[in-house]
């Protein structure tokens, strides 16, 4: 039987005590809603499909995306990404819901109001992260609610990128990254404060490697006599010996040796900004850092006989997504025809 007492002047608290059951209470603004409350769970106890949300009322999103980030998302392969989407969710409202209030109408809210700001599959990435951040909550953090993303509309996907470098884009691009000269008083001239933004970007250009292979490349996982590169860990989870051109090796030799023994010590954010702030340089519209790859995909494709060749290089276990990244130029189709 459940039993409804008054707090203070304002707020009414609902207790139910019932042998086999947790002890279950709630508190409310009006004693109307502490008895519907009470009597709800009631009957659900009387039914046998009572589910103990006390977890997740008093728990708010944000607070989960906290645990989250903090004990989950730093064994993963996409860590640095997922931290930065967790770090986004926690400044929007939704972060503040408990999350027994995290419904399908609140995150078709945040979903219109994100679709403002990104493209469509930017939020879907979102939404996944969203999803396995509840499913965790509600599988091992005892948090019985019902996962609001299969409710809500999903965006369409946009259409797959085809940026390539054009005409002397690739010069300019290259010659935004050169460092740049420090002046007499210590200011820096006009380009790259970074020595290393210029050989990641060629060597990205070479190798069709993603940014986060590239990143944790060590010179112990290098042969540059054979002229290959060994990934021990990548986005699939497959290793794979990537094969060094020419010129790909030339940019390696000239590096210096780091002490902790990784290819570039630089980090993520680091290469991002300093990328987008040489094509700002360079004047290059429209030109994203994973677009290195779609470029590398498409001149590596002309040089070798079949995709099965092309797919060893760039890791790609379905044909599929290679052919998002292959966009060979109809004038280069066109010599190969004669």
């Amino acid at each position: 039987m459940a039993t409804i007492t008054k707090r203070g002047d304002y707020q009414w608290q609902a207790k139910i005590r019932r042998k086999g059951y947790p002890p279950q209470s709630r508190t409310f603004d009006l004693k109307a809603d502490a008895e519907i409350w009470a009597r709800d769970v009631e009957r659900e106890m009387d039914r046998g499909v009572f589910l103990d949300r006390s977890e997740a009322d008093k728990s708010t999103f944000g607070q989960v995306l906290k645990r989250y980030r903090k004990e989950i998302t730093p064994s993963k392969k996409s860590q640095k990404i997922e931290e930065v989407i967790i770090d986004n969710l926690l400044k929007t409202k939704i972060s503040k819901l408990k999350m027994t209030a995290l419904s399908g109408v609140a995150l078709a809210e945040w979903r219109d109001a994100r679709l403002l700001e990104v493209t469509g599959s930017t939020v879907n990435r979102e939404i996944d992260v969203i999803s396995s951040i509840v499913n965790q909550a509600r599988k091992e953090w005892g948090m019985h609610i019902e996962n609001p993303v299969v409710l809500i509309r999903r965006p369409p996907k946009g259409k797959a990128r085809e940026r390539r470098l054009e005409g002397d884009e690739e010069k300019r691009l290259l010659d935004a990254l050169e460092e740049a000269p420090r002046r007499e008083d210590g200011t820096f001239e006009k380009g790259a404060r970074n020595p290393w933004l210029k050989p990641v970007v060629e060597l990205a250009l070479e190798t069709a490697m993603r940014r986060g292979e590239l990143l944790s490349l060590e010179w112990k996982h290098i042969d540059l006599k054979r002229a290959v590169a060994h990934l021990s860990d990548t986005k699939n989870g497959d290793a794979r010996n990537v094969p060094l051109s020419k010129r790909a090796v030339a940019v390696l030799k000239a590096l210096p040796r780091s002490i902790g023994g990784v290819v570039f010590p630089i980090s993520p954010n680091a290469l991002k900004k300093g990328f987008e702030r040489a094509c700002v340089r360079a004047g290059i519209e429209d030109f994203h850092f994973h677009d290195l790859r779609h470029e590398a995909a498409s001149r590596i494709s002309m040089k070798l006989s079949n995709v099965l060749e092309l797919s060893a290089v760039t890791g790609h276990r379905d044909l599929r997504m290679l052919k998002r990244y292959y966009h060979p130029k109809a004038e280069d189709l066109a010599k190969k025809l004669g």
